[in-house]
């Protein structure tokens, strides 16, 4: 049972980290790919926001579930669960708030500007909003990575450390 929940939380951290690690590529890719047409572009990666922050918040309270079972089970000590814990509450509450504040409020932006939003104009205020929660939906999604891998960190620690 031990190393059925360990697997079940390294799979859960690794389908989130994954995720999180590959979006800037598929992003980049699509973006690439559909350069004459940024509105199909943008549609795409929206979707894949949407899917990735999904499997986050899923992966993320499996993940803080089975560390909260995880000292019932006798599989890490209960000291050492916590900080890893509490960063999983962290990176799934970024993940919410981008998921349902920032995306939402961008999608307002692009329908305000006619559905599409011209990277050219600056100077347009809504096109200015738009680019002022682009890169703060980037922040967060940093962030959630740093966490992630230092709550992966932990994990391992706490591994050296079983009870």
């Amino acid at each position: 049972m031990k190393i059925f929940l360990r697997t079940l939380l390294y799979l859960a951290l690794i389908v989130w980290l994954g995720a999180e690690i590959f979006f800037p590529i598929t992003a980049a890719i699509t973006f690439g790919t559909l350069m004459p047409d940024v509105s199909a572009a943008g549609a795409i990666v929206g979707q894949l926001i949407r899917i990735l922050h999904g499997m986050g918040l899923v992966s993320g309270a499996i993940a803080l579930a089975l560390l909260a079972m995880a000292p019932a089970f006798r599989i890490y000590k209960p000291r050492t669960v916590l900080a890893p814990m509490i960063l999983l509450v962290v990176m799934i509450a970024f993940t919410a708030y981008s998921q349902f504040g920032i995306i939402p409020a961008m999608e307002r932006d692009r329908i305000a500007a006619g559905g599409t939003i011209e990277i050219g104009e600056p100077s347009n205020p809504v096109t200015a909003d738009f680019n002022r929660l682009h890169r703060r939906s980037e922040f967060v999604e940093e962030a959630v990575l740093v966490l992630g891998l230092a709550t992966v960190a932990l994990v391992a620690r706490a591994e050296s450390e079983k009870s």
